[in-house]
């Protein structure tokens, strides 16, 4: 208890050292600066724009295996067993070539994590140069994104640099 207490009494007294700088803190938004940031929404335009073209792709190839399988089971009774392995094998490459493809565009490190980065890390550098640029103007010692993982319980307008960003981006 008394090293608890010896460790508040010498926190309490370098907190109201005059030595003790204060310190200024900002935040911003990132998800309004991309929401209205016209290089950020082309490039989600484009990123949705192949996302779509991947689904249909997909739904394409499932809708070929569907249509094989519904024919298979029709005819199996009717099939020689050589011809059944073959067929059997043929629909399960038919899967494999489906779960290959949704990976290597949307699994980790895929397609799309590729064109993510591709297209966006122009965008974050801008932004970040700007919130740089800002935070230096404004001599703020940190600024936080509060669209990220942390969370504020309380934050005065004021030290809301978002549009000052966006300024600086438009």
């Amino acid at each position: 208890m008394k090293k608890f207490i010896f460790i508040l009494i010498s926190v309490f007294l370098l907190i109201s050292s005059p030595n003790f700088a204060q310190i200024n803190i900002g935040y911003v938004s990132s998800d309004a600066i991309l929401k209205e940031l016209p290089d950020a929404q082309d490039a989600q335009k484009k990123l949705d724009a192949l996302i779509q073209e991947w689904k249909e792709e997909i739904q394409k190839m499932e809708r070929e295996l569907d249509i094989k399988t519904k024919d298979f089971d029709k005819r199996k009774l009717v099939m020689s067993d050589n011809n059944k392995i073959i067929i059997e094998k043929e629909l399960a490459k038919l899967e494999s070539d489906i779960s290959k493809f949704r990976e290597s565009k949307f699994g980790y490190k895929g397609e799309l994590y590729t064109k993510q980065e591709e297209v966006m890390k122009p965008i974050q550098n801008k932004i970040f140069n700007a919130i740089q640029e800002v935070a230096n103007d404004e001599e703020l010692d940190f600024v936080f994104d509060k669209s990220g993982e942390i969370m504020f319980l309380f934050a005065r307008d004021k030290f809301d640099i978002t549009k000052k960003v966006l300024k600086i981006l438009k």
